[in-house]
């Protein structure tokens, strides 16, 4: 069996979609995994052991490019697969594996695919977890009626090199002396899903005082935010709090979350990312639900308020008053933290 996997394209998903890899190679030990999906993600499918290789998808996100689409999928002949599994919901991820004359094309309905796909699955709101719903379409179709289903639901695995991690410890300068907490402040989704700048600020000058050091992650864009975390402490307290948005690779940041003993983090791809490496997660959840999309590991607090109107799954507050996010104080995210350490 040789099976070309339409990856998703976004960093959470792409974590969580290593639970169908691992279904795949439980269920045929010998098939090889190919996975399509943007440059970026190549290195997170390389710390994936049932991956066999990545290919590179050379068509932005959006884009329909049906030339482009036919050549890649023509392409992609020799390679002789015998099965694609088609993880977004667009019509257009459906078409290269069809133009790959791949005989055995399993997917959800999503965008009507109806002809592009021959194993389409229209059940998908019997299964609620995003991880569900992958899973699922490694089993026949006939067995997936709801879920429960499902015999069994892997946690995402990435591999960790102590050696990268060693090499980006000392390229950044950081001090691995004191025990780290890991915070991830930033969501790409919108404001809706980040927990306030300032509760960031307070639970890292409360562990700070407790004898533990803070690595703040994100991209570029969460510099703003990382900026004003760090910002709102002492000078003593910044000595412990270093601020790595912007500074690290996606690789290196795997890497990295790693080595921290704890990570607190919003609902976003390095939540996942936290939870694959084995950290002790907090999980902050605003606009979103854990119902949904919750961190796969069994180290994992969630918190959120309890407000009428959440989850509401918008980017921002349809209200404007964040209520979601404001009313979920630093103390929660601090008992979650010790409930974490007492259990550990």
């Amino acid at each position: 069996m040789k099976i070309l996997i339409i990856a998703p394209s976004w960093v959470g998903d792409m974590v969580m979609s290593q639970a169908l890899y691992i279904t795949l190679k439980q269920q045929h030990p010998n098939a090889l995994i190919d996975v399509m999906a943007p440059a970026w993600c190549k290195p997170i499918l390389e710390r994936m052991p049932q991956v066999n290789k990545a290919i590179e998808m050379p068509i932005g996100h959006g884009q329909f490019n049906l030339k482009g689409r036919y050549q890649l999928g023509k392409s992609l002949r020799e390679e002789n697969y015998s099965h694609a599994i088609i993880m977004p919901n667009s019509a257009k991820s459906a078409l290269i594996p069809l133009f790959a004359k791949i005989p055995h094309r399993t997917g959800w309905k999503g965008e009507t695919r109806y002809g592009l796909l021959n194993d389409i699955r229209t059940n998908k709101k019997q299964f609620g977890l995003v991880v569900e719903r992958y899973c699922s379409l490694a089993y026949p179709k006939a067995m997936m009626t709801n879920s429960s289903a499902i015999p069994h639901i892997p946690y995402p695995k990435l591999s960790v090199e102590p050696e990268a991690q060693a090499n980006a410890i000392q390229r950044l300068g950081l001090n691995p002396e004191r025990p780290v907490i890991g915070m991830c402040p930033g969501a790409e989704f919108g404001p809706a899903k980040r927990w306030p700048d300032e509760y960031f600020s307070e639970v890292a000058k409360h562990l700070i005082e407790q004898g533990y050091q803070v690595w703040l992650f994100g991209s570029q864009k969460d510099q703003t935010v990382t900026d004003s975390i760090r910002g709102r402490l002492s000078e003593e307290q910044q000595e412990h709090c270093f601020n790595l948005a912007g500074e690290t690779s996606l690789i290196e940041a795997v890497d990295l979350l790693a080595g921290c003993q704890t990570v607190i983090s919003n609902d976003s791809g390095l939540m996942h990312v936290a939870a694959a490496v084995g950290s002790q997660v907090v999980a902050i959840f605003g606009s979103t639900s854990p119902d949904y999309t919750p961190p796969l590991s069994d180290k994992v607090e969630v918190v959120h308020t309890d407000i009428e109107c959440r989850p509401c799954f918008k980017r921002e507050c349809p209200y404007g008053h964040l209520k979601c996010l404001k009313e979920l104080m630093p103390k929660q995210v601090l008992k979650a933290i010790d409930q974490l350490q007492k259990s550990a």
